[in-house]
């Protein structure tokens, strides 16, 4: 199977991370089970995804796709800030010094978050429902200072919209029924210690088709004048958050086509008589790449009509493939040179589930013991995400490389956790 990156390169297993996964193998007395994470190459996709950006844009990281310190770290430098879903999120920013401005969406929020979240100087809040503005105002009114908020809604979306994760557009827990909108804003309006800002909308995840996201904006910035009139000083209310929601196409050639998506929304924003400042919050679509999942071969069976590849690890520490119900490409890394004609395997973990498969298919010559497997765009959803205590399994390797950075004795520069 041929994949490619975001830029259209072929996706394959760079040689500095084919390199540290044999040398943690080598260290390893088990067979290997880790995250490598190549932060160079995680600098140089965000570096591009913010060449196309048009004026009048944020980009700002959701860190809920991938929370690890050298992540942040590496980001903080080339987004405009993060945006956060819970109270352990803003403890990770503020345990790490990450100083950017962040944002506080996502429903079910606490008390002691909204608290956490004043303290921490959080730039805005998105408010969910008509209890949470309630609740915000009595909790900004303890600090005396007021809170700039925007109202996340669930809009009317055509069914051509729909996605394969959808947020909006049909019940689901997020934000206020857009019929509903008029009464919020005149809520926050009346709210001695809320200022309204502006609109938020997370309508789609995992969308791999441009054009149906290019309709899902621009039927967003139809309705951003309408939004925009309900509030009592319109010329207050500035920010169209738009979320996130571009996916990663894990099975295929073709890519989200972000510059597309990009000169489209520029051309767009220039036509408006008094556009918004628009802001994405995407999580997947920064961190997918950087990340590879490596797994050792233990066993090697065939049954009833089926050859599997036991491996050390599995959907406890990278559940995406069962999350997403796709069957995730792998990267065959023999110890020796093989010849031979390939043959389909199934590549399973250590659990005791028939649900414990990474992939189906694997076409593989002469796999044997101790061969290393390596699954690419692990880099968001993946750990962070698994039922890691499940069995009680020993937690796996993480470890984040810079390839452009010196080596020592021919072996690249390592950066544990």
């Amino acid at each position: 199977m041929e994949l490619n990156d975001m830029a259209g390169n072929p996706l394959t297993v760079p040689e500095p991370i084919a390199a540290c996964a044999r040398h943690l193998a080598e260290q390893e007395a088990d067979p290997l089970a880790a995250f490598i994470y190549d932060l160079d190459a995680l600098e140089t996709h965000i570096q591009w995804l913010r060449s196309h950006l048009p004026d009048g844009v944020d980009l700002f990281y959701a860190i809920k796709a991938n929370s690890e310190p050298a992540v942040l770290r590496t980001l903080a430098p080339w987004v405009d800030g993060f945006d956060v879903s819970s109270g352990g999120e803003i403890q990770k920013l503020l345990q790490h010094d990450i100083t950017q401005p962040f944002v506080f969406s996502g429903p079910g929020k606490l008390d002691s978050d909204f608290r956490l979240a004043l303290e921490a100087g959080v730039e805005q809040i998105h408010l969910e429902s008509h209890v949470e503005i309630q609740r915000l105002n009595a909790i900004a009114a303890e600090t005396g200072r007021r809170q700039r908020v925007l109202i996340r809604v669930n809009p009317t979306l055509p069914d051509a919209l729909s996605t394969k994760l959808a947020m909006a557009g049909q019940p689901t827990p997020f934000g206020l029924d857009e019929r509903q909108l008029t009464d919020a804003v005149i809520q926050v309006d009346e709210s001695e210690y809320l200022e309204l800002c502006g609109f938020h909308v997370h309508a789609m995840s995992h969308q791999t088709d441009v054009y149906r996201h290019l309709g899902l904006l621009d039927g967003l910035l139809d309705k951003w004048p309408i939004w925009r009139a309900l509030a009592e000083e319109p010329a207050k209310v500035t920010q169209l958050n738009v979320g996130g929601g571009m996916g990663v196409n894990y099975q295929g050639i073709d890519q989200f086509d972000w510059p597309t998506l990009c000169w489209h929304l520029a051309r767009r924003l220039a036509w408006l008589p008094e556009p918004p400042r628009i802001r994405f919050e995407p999580g997947r679509f920064i961190t997918a790449y950087c990340g590879y999942y490596v797994m050792q071969i233990i066993d090697l069976k065939h049954n009833h009509g089926e050859d599997f590849a036991v491996c050390r690890g599995g959907t406890h520490h990278f559940r995406l493939p069962a999350a997403q119900s796709h069957s995730h490409p792998v990267v065959h890394l023999p110890k020796h040179a093989c010849e031979g004609e390939a043959r389909p395997l199934t590549v399973v973990g250590q659990l005791c589930t028939p649900k414990d498969v990474l992939a189906r298919g694997v076409p593989m010559v002469n796999p044997q013991r101790g061969d290393l497997l390596v699954l690419p765009m692990a880099g968001a959803y993946g750990y962070n995400i698994s039922h890691a205590d499940f069995l009680c399994h020993p937690r796996p390797i993480q470890q984040f490389i810079r390839p452009g950075a010196h080596r020592v004795n021919d072996t690249l520069a390592l950066e544990a956790v």
